[in-house]
Formats: C-alpha cells, sequence, structure tokens
C-alpha cells in the first residue's frame, strides 16, 4: 500500500486516537466517541456521491435506518453474531441501493434529491406501522451482542470498520471506475461523448454509497444494540448532509471534522436548551456563509493551502521522451462509406432546422461542413452524435444503422466529436482531462481497486495526445486556469483520444490564435490520412486547403456538395455563406479613428493578476477614453482574458491601480463593477439557456441604458427570434444576444471577450458594423485573436506577449506594419518546426 494511498487512512487514524483521548479525558462515554466514529462513516458514504459524483441524496438516511433493522433482524432471528449479522447488513444495502438506484436514478438534480427523500420517508412509515415486525414506535431492543460485550471492544472494531472502509474509498476514487465517476460530476455530456454508459456508472456509485451508509447503519444496531424508526425520519434525512457540509464536501476528511462538530454542538445544546433547533440551525447558517468551504477548506485556507483534497495530489511523472502521437484508427475501406445521411429531418416546433439531408461520408476523407451561423450544422452533429434523434430520416455508421442508439453506444462503436462551446472537466488537471479520453477506449476503464495511474500505456498516450496540441508543459495546471485558447486545444485533445473511426469536429480552429490554428489544422490533415473526418468551420481559406470534400448548409438544407474549388465557387453558396455582395465586411465599414480628448475614463496602472498565486498579468498599463474603441490582441494564454475578468472583479488583482472615472475598483465585488457603468460581453456568451432572447435581455435591463427596441434595431435577427429560448440561437444569434444585453445596462464602457469567435464571415460583418455605429456612444475594449478583423474597428491597440504589454498605439500603424505583427502576433520558429 503506497504511501499516498494510506495518508487520509492515516491521517483519520491519528484524528480518531486524539479525538477518543480528548472526550474520553473530559469524562465523556465511549460511546459517544464510537458513535462519532459511526456518523463519520455514514457522512463518507454520503459524500462518496456527493464529492465524487455530483449526486445529492437528501434521503440517504433510508440505508442508513434500513441498515439498523437489517442487523437488528438478522441477529434476533437468524444468527446472533454480530460479524455474520453485518455481512447480511451489506448485502441487504448493496441489493437495495440497486434497487432504488434504478428508479431514483431516472432523475436528476432536485428530483433525484427529492426521490431519495421520499423513499426514506416510505421507508419510515413501513417501520413504524409493522408493529409484529419491526417493533413499530418502541423499534426493535435487547439485540446481542456477544463478541462486544463492553463499550470499548465495539469501539475499537468499529475504528477498524471505519479505516477499512476509509481505505476501500480512497483506492475506489483513484481507481478508472472512480476516476470515471469525477469526469460525470464535472461534465456528464462529454463522458457519455467518450462513450461512457454514465446511468451505470451512477448506479454503481449510488450501491456502493447505499452499502457504506448501511454498513454505518449495522453498526449502529450493534451499539444501541436495538433499531428505531427515527434514524428514517425525515427530521434526521440530512444529518450526514449536514456534517459532510459542515466539514467541506471537497475534502476527503471534512466529513470527521463535520461529524464532531455537530454530534457535540447538538449535544452541548441539547441538555442547556429544550428548542436547541432555534440556536443550532441559525448557527450552522452563520457557519456556511462565513466558510462555505468547510471546517477543513476553512482550515486549509488560513494555513495557506487552497484546493481539493479529494485525491492525491500530482499527476504521473512526465517521461524523458514523449512519444509523437500516431493515429491508430483506420478506415474500413476505401469503397464502402463510412457514415451515410439519408433524409434527416428536424424541427423545434415550427422551426424546421434540418430537412432531408442526405450525404456520404468516405474514409480517410476530410469532409467540410460549411454555413452561414444558423444554417443548422451543429444541429446536424447533434442527431449524428446521438444527442438529438431526428423526426425522420435514418443514419448508417459503417454499414449498420445507429439512428436510435444513445450517446456513449454511438462513441463505443467509433464515433467521436468536438463541441463547438468547449467541453471539458474544469475541475479537473489538463492530464486527468485526456486521460479520461484515453481510459475510455482501456479494457480496465471500469476497473474498481486498480490505480488508474498506473495505467502506463494510457499515460504514455496521454502525453502523446498533449505534445500533439502543445499542452505538455500544462499538464498539471488546473483547467479552470487555462485560458480559452488553450481549453479549445484541451478539448480537442479530449475528442481525439477516443481514436474514434469517425471524428466529428465542430469549430475547433474557434478562438485559437493564428500559430495555434495552423498547427490545428495541420494535425486535422493528418488525421484524415488514417480516419474519416466530419469538420465544421468558418475559416473558409482553410476549409478550402485542407478538405477533400464540401457540404454546405443554410436554412437547414443543402444547397451545394462537391469539390472544395466548385463549392466556393457557386452563386448560391456565396450568396449564402458571404453575403449578398460576397466582400469582407471590415474592408467596407473602416473608418477614420476618433480624435481621442483628454479625458480619461479607465486608467490601468502596473496591473497584476493571476490565479492560485500565478502571475499572469506582469505590470499591465492601458488607458481608454470615452467613445474610444481598444484593441486587446495576443496570442492564446497571453492574459488577455485575465485582463478582462480583473477589470470586473472576477479576479483579484495583486498589485498596481485600476480607476474609471477617476475612482478606485481595487476591491469591488463584480456587481458593484458593473454598476460603476462597466459591462462584459464573455467568452461562451452564457447566456441563460432556457429563458428567451427577451427574457435575457430583460433581465439585465436597468435605466440609462439601450432600450430593448434600440438592441433589436442594432440587432435585427433579435427582434425575429425574441421569442426563441436561447439554447435554440445559432452561434452568431447567441453573440448578438449577449452583446444586447451589455448595451442594455447603463454603461460607458464595454468589455467584448472574443466578440468573432466561431461566427461566419456575414454575422461578422453584421457585428462590425454594429461595432461601428457604438464607437463615440460608448467607450469598447474588443479582445480577439484575429487581428486582420479588428484593427479597422478601432482606434488604438495594445498587444499582450507573457503577461505584458509589448506594443501599444495607433491601430492603423499596426495594420500597415506585417513585420510588428508577425513578430507580436505570428508564428514562432519553434511552432512552426512542431506543426
Amino acid at each position: 500500500m503506497s504511501g499516498a494511498l494510506r495518508s487520509p487512512v492515516l491521517w483519520m487514524g491519528i484524528a480518531l486516537a486524539a479525538i477518543t483521548a480528548a472526550m474520553l479525558a473530559t469524562g465523556a462515554p465511549v460511546g459517544r466517541v464510537t458513535q462519532i466514529a459511526i456518523y463519520v462513516l455514514y457522512g463518507a458514504g454520503v459524500n462518496l456521491l456527493i464529492a465524487y459524483t455530483g449526486l445529492v441524496p437528501f434521503g440517504a438516511s433510508v440505508f442508513f435506518g434500513t441498515g439498523t433493522y437489517a442487523a437488528a433482524l438478522f441477529m434476533l432471528h437468524v444468527s446472533g453474531n454480530e460479524l455474520v449479522g453485518l455481512v447480511f447488513t451489506l448485502v441487504w444495502s448493496a441489493a437495495a441501493g440497486l434497487v432504488l438506484g434504478v428508479i431514483v436514478l431516472r432523475r436528476r438534480g432536485l428530483y433525484f434529491s427529492l426521490l431519495t427523500l421520499a423513499a426514506s420517508q416510505i421507508a419510515f412509515e413501513v417501520v413504524f406501522r409493522w408493529t409484529s415486525f419491526t417493533g413499530g414506535e418502541n423499534g426493535l431492543q435487547n439485540v446481542p451482542r456477544p463478541l462486544f460485550p463492553d463499550a470499548l471492544s465495539l469501539h475499537l472494531f468499529t475504528l477498524a470498520v471505519l479505516l477499512g472502509s476509509v481505505f476501500v474509498i480512497w483506492r475506489f476514487v483513484h481507481a478508472p471506475f472512480g476516476r470515471a465517476l469525477q469526469g460525470i460530476r464535472d461534465n456528464e455530456a462529454r463522458m457519455a461523448s467518450l462513450g461512457y454508459d454514465t446511468w451505470r456508472l451512477k448506479l454503481g456509485a449510488f450501491a456502493l454509497s447505499g452499502t457504506i451508509v448501511g454498513l454505518a447503519g449495522g453498526l449502529l444496531a450493534l451499539l444501541l444494540q436495538g433499531a428505531y424508526a427515527n434514524n428514517l425520519s425525515w427530521q434526521h434525512a440530512a444529518d450526514a448532509l449536514l456534517m459532510v457540509v459542515l466539514g467541506g464536501v471537497h475534502h476527503v476528511l471534512g466529513v470527521l471534522w463535520g461529524a464532531v462538530t455537530f454530534i457535540l454542538l447538538e449535544d452541548v445544546l441539547s441538555a442547556k436548551l429544550e428548542n436547541w433547533w432555534l440556536v443550532f440551525a441559525p448557527a450552522i447558517m452563520v457557519f456556511a456563509l462565513a466558510a462555505p468551504e468547510g471546517l477543513h477548506g476553512l482550515f486549509r485556507r488560513l494555513t495557506g493551502h487552497t484546493g481539493w483534497t479529494l485525491v492525491r495530489a500530482g499527476i504521473p511523472p512526465r517521461p524523458a521522451t514523449i512519444a509523437p502521437f500516431a493515429t491508430e484508427g483506420g478506415a474500413k475501406g476505401d469503397e464502402a462509406p463510412v457514415l451515410t445521411v439519408r433524409g434527416l429531418t428536424k424541427s423545434f416546433g415550427s422551426l424546421t432546422v434540418a430537412q432531408d439531408l442526405a450525404f456520404e461520408v468516405m474514409p480517410r476523407r476530410l469532409h467540410s461542413i460549411i454555413g452561414p451561423n444558423g444554417a443548422g450544422k451543429t444541429t446536424l452533429f447533434n442527431m449524428l452524435s446521438g444527442v438529438l434523434r431526428p423526426d425522420s430520416g435514418a443514419i448508417l455508421f459503417c454499414g449498420g444503422d445507429i439512428t436510435d442508439l444513445p450517446v456513449h453506444r454511438r462513441a463505443r462503436l467509433g464515433l467521436g466529436r468536438s463541441f463547438q462551446i468547449v467541453s471539458v472537466f474544469p475541475h479537473l488537471s489538463v492530464f486527468e482531462n485526456v486521460r479520461l479520453g484515453v481510459q475510455a477506449r482501456s479494457e480496465a476503464r471500469h476497473a474498481a481497486w486498480r490505480d488508474a495511474y498506473r495505467l502506463e500505456a494510457v499515460n504514455a498516450r496521454t502525453w502523446s495526445l498533449l505534445a500533439a496540441v502543445g499542452l505538455q508543459d500544462r499538464a498539471e495546471a488546473g483547467c479552470a486556469s487555462l485560458a480559452h485558447g488553450e481549453r479549445r486545444l484541451l478539448d480537442i485533445a479530449v475528442t481525439l483520444a477516443t481514436d474514434a473511426e469517425l471524428l466529428l469536429l465542430d469549430e475547433p480552429l474557434a478562438g485559437l490564435a493564428e500559430a495555434d490554428r495552423v498547427i490545428v489544422a495541420r494535425l486535422i490533415r493528418r488525421l484524415a490520412d488514417s480516419h474519416a473526418v466530419l469538420l465544421i468551420e468558418h475559416d473558409l481559406d482553410r476549409v478550402v486547403s485542407i478538405s477533400d470534400r464540401i457540404t454546405v448548409l443554410h436554412q437547414g438544407r443543402l444547397i451545394a456538395d462537391g469539390a472544395p474549388a466548385e463549392v466556393v465557387r457557386d452563386p448560391a453558396v456565396v450568396a449564402a455563406y458571404l453575403g449578398a455582395h460576397g466582400a469582407p465586411a471590415v474592408q467596407l465599414l473602416a473608418a477614420p479613428a476618433l480624435s481621442a480628448g483628454p479625458v480619461i475614463l479607465l486608467d490601468v496602472r502596473g496591473l497584476v493578476a493571476g490565479y492560485g498565486g500565478s502571475k499572469v498579468l506582469d505590470g499591465i498599463d492601458l488607458q481608454v477614453r470615452p467613445g474610444e474603441a481598444v484593441a486587446v490582441l495576443g496570442r492564446n494564454g497571453v492574459g488577455k482574458t485575465t485582463l478582462l475578468r480583473a477589470l470586473t472583479g472576477s479576479v483579484p488583482i495583486t498589485a498596481g491601480e485600476v480607476t474609471f472615472e477617476g475612482a478606485t475598483l481595487a476591491g469591488l465585488p463584480p456587481f458593484a463593477i458593473n454598476r460603476r457603468g462597466i459591462s462584459l460581453v464573455p467568452e461562451g456568451r452564457r447566456l441563460f439557456p432556457n429563458l428567451t432572447v427577451l427574457e435575457n435581455l430583460r433581465i439585465a435591463a436597468r435605466p440609462g441604458g439601450m432600450s430593448i427596441e434600440q438592441a433589436c434595431e442594432l440587432f435585427p435577427r433579435l427582434a425575429e427570434r425574441a421569442r426563441s429560448r436561447a439554447e435554440n440561437l445559432s452561434g452568431g444569434e447567441r453573440q448578438m444576444c449577449a452583446a444586447a444585453r451589455a448595451l442594455v445596462q447603463p454603461s460607458r464602457l464595454v468589455l467584448l471577450d472574443e466578440p468573432f469567435e466561431g461566427l461566419s464571415p456575414a454575422i461578422v460583418a453584421e457585428l462590425s458594423a454594429a461595432i461601428m455605429r457604438l464607437r463615440g456612444e460608448r467607450a469598447l475594449i474588443l479582445v480577439e485573436h484575429q487581428a486582420e478583423k479588428l484593427l479597422p474597428l478601432v482606434d488604438r491597440a495594445y498587444v499582450l506577449v507573457n503577461g505584458r504589454v509589448a506594443f501599444a498605439g495607433n491601430s492603423a500603424a499596426l495594420a500597415a506594419d506585417h513585420a510588428l505583427q508577425a513578430r507580436l502576433l505570428g508564428m514562432m520558429e519553434a511552432d512552426v518546426a512542431s506543426a
């Protein structure tokens, strides 16, 4: 047993020994310390679902209560041996977990939680009223305990069971099965797209959790030498949940401190007050507000530590030489198509987003799907991957009909995809993100005891994929600390990890700087030598240069299909994709720079900021004047998005000064900065998906901002889609809605993060026209990696390199100096070599 796996057992053993000694020294009975140990085991079983799987059971007491009855009834009527009784309790709880899980896991979120609570209440009613069998309100008493006749022997046995169970949990969460559960916690849809049967994984976790909680209930029956219905009542259903939250959900030892605090505080208050809950409940609320990370998290924060402690820190060691990424997939033949689409049709109410689509994808070919935003491209991918069910038509993959197969079964057959909006696992490391994708293809993917980080073949493949996208040096970093472009590269690596027969890549170049676009485009082209690749992308020049075939969609219909050179000359394609005139909008919209007045609206001096102690921005100086449009350019990872987050209060400023209209913004929360007059159009748009366009705008609108009518006049498409839910909008429509949401606020400075990401030229033209209309009315800071699109629209530009300002000056001068652009924004020699 390695030290890394032994550590929580060791620390918990030391802590329990110290708690036992301290409580016995104060005169507390041994039984009270035993009760604490039992409730630690109870909470550990519950936290297996909450912290590792993302499921919150309000009624885990159903296993705790029925576990006490299972042990008591068995020892009273079958065998008086405690060990045999506990074994029966384990079997009973595991079976109950499987049966109940099949029912409650059909629902998610709050409905799942309430179903578990309902199950516990039903069990309570049964045992309370079945007097002849369960003893009713008097419960069961005089349960024999021959092996542990005294309190000390039972206490030592309980501690041994607790430590053994914690060791089992610790091993389990580091095994492939447990690692997969953590992926489900972070992003269940992504796990399904990798080929994991998420429902079965959750069922296994639910059954294991129920087994551990039931074991705790069996130990309670030994302690009390009886079983009572109150453990099943709704009044006690949330006891374990409270203990877990008090101690710290995201810390493996948190439940220990939560159980100690909960039980001792309950003892003290109940001894002094009749209505002790009137004091206990507010105390819990105050603590939750003051220390949301729990007691263990609070202690770590006070001692200068951050992060979760649910699993051991670190990743497998980086090999001295990383093997080059090699595609192991291969097409099944040069004649038969890998994918055949026949008459696919899909409607949302009266809106038809795909109508009678039919085409074939051949093996070892790069087949691209292009079209304006809202053409139905992503809807097509959702139907192909199983996220959406078509209203009619058929999908054949390698000759078999997969039209009705779920997402994970399609992925297991060899159909992998990436997503338009980056879909990764935010609370896992970069290495673990990719490793989960590689593990999905391993025979050991469901192993429940073997250490996942000792699967050498999986680790080697993971390092190769990270090196292929240039993230090998960021392998140990948390996903949340990555820049947007790095997350896009990570998403691509996760998709490639599946080694699928057919890769569906949804705008993989969106949000990448030119250097990374070249690298990824070459990687995609290389993949097409051994895989079938179906690509959605708006970079038309790049698509034409790397594709073997192009299919064009417009308003849900297929309007062109053929060789790239033929398709791009099709008048229908030019009109639909580029607009009626087929000219790049920014050339038509170029305007003289506005004169800069002496008044400074935003003044940034020596700004230093970062994440978790790291320094991303290092001494940034930036100024914006009223009505001025300013571009912030730079390669991925240089700090552009971090700058906007620092300006809006989402990232703490560690040094420097930021003033807006002469008043400092240091220390202000995001909502207060927004009230001062700074609004943000974030990367990824971040609309409320279940609300309509109109409702999204109404939530943000305040007096002094642009009226909703004016916003719809600026973006006419929003008026047409006003009653549509945000989740049904195209990428371009979502960007327009996000921009309008910022404008209906009374803001004098609008920050736009990657406004042109993933948009077709026609939509870029509309947004560019809106930006030109806003110039002079509001100050704008636009963060973008595509300088050629942005420079004609702004007055001045800043270029960041490694967290510092490398250029600050007139945008026209930068646009004219191609050598300077190449040096600051282009590819380095190392990038070219690796590409």
